[in-house]
C-alpha cells in the first residue's frame, strides 16, 4: 500500500507537469499561417464503432493544409465504404485510398504506414489509429513541437470513450486514468522514450533515421517502439498537451478481457522491468490483502481502516488524472467505479504473464524478448 501512495504523489506531480508544459507551449504557439503542411496516416481495419465520426474529426481540422492517407489490406474491406462516404463530403482536402494487400511484417500496422509514407506528400506525418476522434484544433496541437529540428516525434494521452456497455466503461476508464498516469509519471522521472499509438506525429528525417517504418515490422507494440527508437537516435519524444477520445466499442467481457490481457502482455515483453513494477502500484489488491490480514488478527477496525485508505487513493488518482487532466466526465461523476476497475487491472497484469502468445486482429502471434513477434496461426478477428 505504501507503494501505491507513491505512486499516486507521482502522478499528481505528473499531472502538475503536464499542465504547466501545456501552458508553456500555448504561449510559445506560433501563428497559424507559419504551420507546414502535414500528411494524416490512418490505417482501417473493419467497421469500428463511430467509425464515421471518427474519421470526419479528421476532416474538420483548424489547419491550413493537409492531406488524409488511408490505408487497408483489401479493396473490399467494409471500412472504406464509410471511408469514400466521408471523403466526397470535403472535396477541398486531398485524400487518398492505398491497398496495401497482406502485411509481409507481423506488425500489420507498421506495413500500412510504410506503404502511405511512400506517396506522403509532406514532410510531417501525422498517424491516428482509426478508433480516434479528435477536435478541431488537433493538428495545431500536435505539430508545434516538431517545429523544433531537436524534437523527432510527438505523442498525446487520451481518454477513454464509452460507445456503450458497462465493460466497455471499465475499458475506457482504464484508459483515462491507469494508462494515463503510467504515462504522466514516465514523463516526469525520465521523459517520454515511447509513443502512444493513438497519435504518433513525426518527421519523415526523424523515421529514416531509425530506419524507416520496416524497423518497427517485427515489434507488437510498434508505437512504443518508434518513440523509443527516435529517443535513443538523439532527438527529443515531446507529450502534447492535445487530449484524444480514444473509442470503446460495446464489449462483452471475454472481449475487454482479452484485450486488456493482450496490451499487458505487449508492455510486459516492451518494459519488462517496468511491467514487473506496475505490480506495485495498484491499491484496492493490497487493501483488501491488508483488511484479511488484520481481521486474521483480531484487528478488524485496523483491516477496514487501510482498505478505506486504499479506496481513498483510487478516487483521488481518478478524479485527478481522469477529470483533471484529461477530462473524462465519468472520472468526475462516478470516480467510485474506478476502485473496481483497479482490482481488474491487478488480475490481468496477473494474467499477462501465464502465456507467450496473444491474438492481433485475424492472427496468432507468440511474443519474444524485446518485444518482437512471430506470427504462428490465424484467429478469429479480435480488435
Amino acid at each position: 500500500m505504501i507503494s501505491s501512495g507513491v505512486f499516486l504523489g507521482l502522478a499528481i506531480a505528473g499531472a502538475c507537469k503536464f499542465h504547466n508544459d501545456s501552458r508553456r507551449v500555448r504561449l510559445a504557439t506560433p501563428s497559424i499561417l507559419d504551420f507546414p503542411p502535414v500528411s494524416v496516416l490512418k490505417p482501417v481495419h473493419g467497421h469500428e464503432a463511430r467509425l464515421e465520426q471518427n474519421i470526419e474529426s479528421f476532416f474538420l481540422q483548424d489547419y491550413p493544409s493537409y492531406e488524409i492517407l488511408f490505408a487497408a489490406d483489401a479493396a473490399d474491406d467494409p471500412a472504406l465504404d464509410v471511408v469514400r462516404e466521408v471523403c466526397s463530403r470535403y472535396p477541398q482536402h486531398r485524400s487518398q485510398i492505398v491497398v496495401n494487400g497482406k502485411p509481409p511484417w507481423p506488425n500489420p500496422p507498421a506495413w500500412s504506414f510504410h506503404c502511405m509514407t511512400e506517396v506522403a506528400a509532406h514532410d510531417i506525418l501525422v498517424t491516428s489509429d482509426s478508433d480516434v476522434e479528435v477536435s478541431s484544433h488537433y493538428l495545431r496541437q500536435v505539430v508545434v513541437p516538431l517545429l523544433d529540428p531537436k524534437v523527432g516525434m510527438v505523442t498525446c494521452v487520451y481518454r477513454g470513450k464509452n460507445a456503450g456497455g458497462f465493460w466497455s466503461g471499465m475499458d475506457a476508464l482504464g484508459m483515462s486514468v491507469e494508462m494515463t498516469s503510467g504515462v504522466l509519471v514516465a514523463n516526469l522521472l525520465e521523459g517520454m522514450k515511447f509513443g502512444l499509438g493513438p497519435t504518433i506525429a513525426v518527421r519523415k528525417d526523424s523515421v529514416a533515421k531509425i530506419g524507416g517504418y520496416q524497423a518497427l515490422g517485427e515489434y507488437f507494440a510498434n508505437d512504443f517502439v518508434i518513440g523509443n527508437f527516435i529517443e535513443k537516435a538523439g532527438y527529443r519524444v515531446v507529450l502534447s498537451d492535445h487530449v484524444i477520445d480514444h473509442v470503446v466499442p460495446p464489449m462483452t467481457f471475454r472481449r475487454m478481457w482479452e484485450r486488456q490481457v493482450r496490451w499487458a502482455k505487449s508492455t510486459r515483453y516492451s518494459r519488462p522491468k517496468g511491467h514487473f513494477g506496475t505490480g506495485l502500484i495498484f491499491a484496492i489488491p493490497y487493501g483488501i490483502a491488508a483488511f484479511a490480514a488484520a481481521a486474521f488478527l483480531g484487528r478488524p477496525g485496523v483491516g477496514m481502516l487501510l482498505l478505506a485508505v486504499a479506496l481513498l487513493n483510487r478516487i483521488v488518482e481518478c478524479y485527478i488524472v481522469g477529470w483533471g487532466v484529461v477530462h473524462d466526465p465519468k472520472a468526475r461523476r462516478a470516480p467510485w467505479l474506478y476502485p473496481f476497475r483497479d482490482l481488474l487491472g491487478f488480475v490481468v497484469w496477473c494474467a499477462s504473464y501465464l502465456s507467450k502468445s496473444s491474438v492481433w486482429r485475424d492472427n496468432r502471434y507468440k511474443l519474444l524478448e524485446g518485444g518482437r513477434i512471430v506470427r504462428t496461426a490465424p484467429q478469429d478477428s479480435v480488435e
